[in-house]
């Protein structure tokens, strides 16, 4: 039978202090392993080129689309600047804060658990499927878990003082609302800690600090929040996908594709949940302790704490789904620290019973999370995106002062012209015919470009004698033959050159003599 874990003393901050920042390192590391391998995606061309505007065109552009995301696309521009817009480079930061986030999962293990679940959240954090791959993306949801995983450590200090210092309320504050400017939906969080602030034995002095602290926030924040309103358009189509079948909710969200993994981490957090209500209900017959709270402990348990996190975020999206469709995975990533802590308490109960069953199925864990891992860090594991490969094989094959058409007929986050974008080195010396105005000169986050046709008349393609045509092909033999016939009309006959990517067509067309 499981022992249920006895109440302990809390550990000092400072004590697990170099623990959290050995484990830091080690998730940026794995994080940023490989980073480069898989091919940019539409979502990440959305990032690099909205950072590599200029800042006048970046807020004008923020003014009419992607309002949500401007603190991330800032704090890019400024990186860019520094370091580049590589692939390497641009996904550098979200591994630096997977590394924020796992720290501050160690020090909430260490101090509302003990070390040993410290030392296994740890492991399972930095190598869990959904915060190992957002590690690897130049977006802002791992930016979103270190703020929310840190507003968590915050709020515990401030609940374990009698009287905390305004210092950690301005903190908490300033934490939140720039949490929120990063990723919106971090608000979320004032909801999933103002239930531990409501069962909580805290002071109302504590309490009233809190309050102010997330008020001002959400004044600071009022001007996103009308500006997302007027934006909410741009996620509408959610609605008509499809985000709810079992494999999102029970894998997908923070275990990858791997059922075997989810079955596996379901398990241990189950073991983890039914343990804690054990414990809890001998604590309160024993000495009045309650869902949240030991008795003689103003800190909450680790168990329900990381549950709250873990569950609310995604029900309060879902429950909305009818109304507002805003639940997509991506969305509720900063959750995955506390599926880590959850499956870390479930190995910890499992040694407390046999020490040997704890340690299988730790290892388990984490045997499952590795060809997650690895398949993460394939070349097309982005959304099946090869832009990498489009961009080389121009690079190898085409002359300088060669004319580029690239398909305009696909969805947005799969044109073909965004390979030139994110991998602009192979199409150096090449003439894109077919560009009106380029994403910088535009209000949007797309160049603004002609038809062939409408290039042609304009003379764009005057002294070109060959062309590449770069088509869309979600499998071989789907291209739809996007401005051949103008081509042709033009003068231009295909070629045998034929170059078939993983999801492009790449065709070399020459003008008739």
């Amino acid at each position: 039978m499981l022992r249920p874990a006895p109440i302990r003393r809390a550990a000092p901050l400072t004590r697990p202090a170099a623990l959290a920042a050995l484990f830091g390192v080690l998730a940026t590391v794995l994080s940023a392993i490989g980073s480069g391998i898989p091919s940019l995606w539409g979502d990440e061309a959305t990032s690099i080129m909205s950072a590599q505007r200029p800042l006048p065109t970046l807020f004008a552009m923020l003014g009419r689309l992607d309002a949500v995301h401007g603190a991330y696309y800032l704090g890019l521009h400024f990186w860019g600047d520094l370091f580049g817009f590589s692939p390497v480079s641009v996904r550098l930061p979200s591994a630096i804060a997977v590394g924020l986030a796992t720290a501050a999962v160690v020090l909430l293990a260490a101090r509302l658990r003990d070390v040993r679940t410290a030392v296994v959240a740890g492991l399972v954090c930095a190598i869990l499927p959904r915060v190992a791959y957002m590690g690897e993306e130049a977006r802002s949801f791992a930016f979103s878990a270190a703020i929310v995983a840190w507003l968590t450590v915050l709020l515990i200090a401030a609940l374990d003082r009698e009287r905390p210092r305004a210092a950690w309320f301005v903190g908490y504050g300033a934490l939140l609302a720039v949490g929120t400017y990063v990723f919106l939906y971090t608000a979320l969080f004032a909801v999933v800690h103002g239930v531990i602030v409501a069962v909580s034995r805290a002071p109302r002095r504590t309490i009233r600090g809190w309050l102010i602290a997330v008020g001002s926030a959400i004044l600071a924040t009022a001007p996103l929040l009308i500006v997302a309103i007027g934006q909410h358009h741009q996620i509408a189509y959610l609605g008509a996908v499809q985000q709810l079948a079992p494999q999102t909710l029970f894998s997908g969200l923070w275990f990858g594709d791997s059922w075997p993994l989810a079955i596996a981490a379901w398990a241990l957090i189950g073991v983890a949940v039914v343990t804690e209500a054990r414990r809890r209900a001998l604590v309160a017959r024993a000495a009045g302790g309650g869902l949240f709270f030991g008795s003689g402990t103003r800190l909450p348990s680790l168990v329900p704490l990381a549950l709250l996190w873990l569950v609310l975020p995604p029900a309060i999206l879902i429950a909305v789904q009818s109304v507002v469709p805003d639940f997509t995975a991506r969305y509720v990533s900063f959750c995955a620290p506390a599926a880590a802590l959850l499956i870390a308490c479930g190995v910890d109960d499992l040694m407390r019973w046999r020490p040997w069953a704890g340690v299988v199925a730790g290892v388990l864990v984490l045997a499952l999370c590795v060809p997650v891992y690895v398949a993460e860090r394939t070349p097309y594991a982005k959304n099946q995106s090869d832009w990498a490969e489009v961009s080389a094989a121009i690079g190898a094959n085409a002359h300088a002062g060669d004319g580029v058409v690239f398909d305009e007929s696909t969805k947005p986050s799969k044109l073909p012209r965004l390979a030139e974008h994110t991998y602009p080195a192979g199409f150096a010396g090449t003439k894109d015919v077919a560009l009106d105005l380029p994403f910088a000169q535009t209000t949007s986050w797309r160049d603004s470009v002609y038809t062939v046709r409408q290039a042609a008349a304009l003379g764009r393609f005057d002294g070109v004698g060959r062309v590449w045509l770069i088509e869309y092909a979600a499998s071989p033999g789907s291209v739809d033959d996007y401005g051949v016939a103008d081509l042709a009309a033009l003068g231009f006959h295909e070629t045998s050159t034929r170059i078939a990517t993983h999801r492009e067509l790449i065709s070399l067309y020459e003008r008739t003599p």
